[in-house]
């Protein structure tokens, strides 16, 4: 791709408020999202609504934003996220979901925490994933979580998140963004593992999904782009991140960071940059009503 894909994700900044966002605030958010100019969003999620409340009403939402956009208009890709069998038969039961979302991970232990299942049993998720999505006509992208570093003591480093990246290859994955799931990643170590993959990477849309503070994520993204990255996960005014990161600071990426970091040094950009300002102040009228 000679632009950058941007793709926000207000399902990842929702999951975790303290107040559930009504149906309605969440149609008319990410219609307002498409209509100025974002054509790829990251959601909704269909999990247990026992863990995850805000997103409880995942196929209500997908009804009412089907519903309000405009006949023959363009259809954004809207990426539903889901952890088991499940979760994808809901996903692939709700119309307007166009790519199913799965989190694969190089760490034992966040598997457990975050989908309670085994090394094993996410790799035949992963299998199986690519085998429904593929006969349904869906897109499938696979977040390597822990990319950048592990928390738990386990074993890290570019050479596993090659062989992982490797392994999905085989099975029939062809979009993977690589997750700072604990917001630990450096620059230097982001541009790093991005040129470790080139090689096994070939054949894959390969984007970043970067939990960090505010303070030297532009820095981030710009190691990303110069590694060859040209997919980036990013949520307006950085809402999101991870509960394992340990740190209220740590959230997703912020995409006003984004989209500038990269237009000031005249690169494309599938989002018009004039929209930002409109999507900030959307974006801060729901953190004003629901992020209290």
């Amino acid at each position: 791709m000679d632009y950058v894909k941007i793709i926000e994700c207000p399902r990842d900044a929702w999951q975790g408020l303290p107040q559930v966002i009504p149906t309605e605030a969440k149609v008319e958010y990410l219609r307002g999202l498409i209509e100025l100019g974002f054509r790829h969003i990251d959601a909704v999620s269909f999990v247990s609504p026992k863990y995850v409340p805000q997103m409880a009403d995942s196929e209500a939402v997908m009804k009412g934003l089907c519903a309000s956009l405009p006949t023959g208009a363009d259809s954004p890709e809207i990426i539903g996220i889901v952890l088991n069998e499940k979760g994808l038969e809901r996903a692939l039961g709700t119309p307007g979901v166009t790519t199913i979302g799965y989190a694969h991970s190089i760490s034992a232990t966040f598997l457990q925490a975050n989908a309670n299942i085994s090394f094993s049993e996410s790799r035949a998720l992963v299998e199986k994933l690519t085998k429904e999505t593929d006969t349904a006509g869906r897109n499938l992208v696979v977040y390597i979580s822990m990319a950048f570093g592990n928390p738990y003591g386990e074993p890290w480093g570019t050479e596993i998140v090659q062989e992982t990246l490797t392994r999905l290859k085989e099975i029939g994955v062809r979009t993977v963004s690589l997750a700072d799931t604990v917001g630990n990643a450096t620059p230097e170590g982001v541009g790093d593992l991005l040129r470790g993959l080139k090689d096994c990477a070939a054949g894959v849309e390969l984007g970043v999904h970067l939990h960090s503070r505010k303070e030297g994520a532009a820095e981030k993204v710009l190691a990303a782009y110069e590694a060859g990255c040209r997919r980036f996960d990013s949520a307006l005014t950085g809402l999101g991140g991870c509960p394992f990161a340990g740190d209220q600071l740590v959230g997703n990426i912020p995409t006003e960071i984004v989209m500038p970091t990269l237009a000031r040094r005249g690169i494309a950009l599938d989002v018009p940059v004039a929209s930002l300002e409109e999507a900030t102040a959307m974006t801060q009228e729901i953190c004003s009503k629901y992020a209290r």
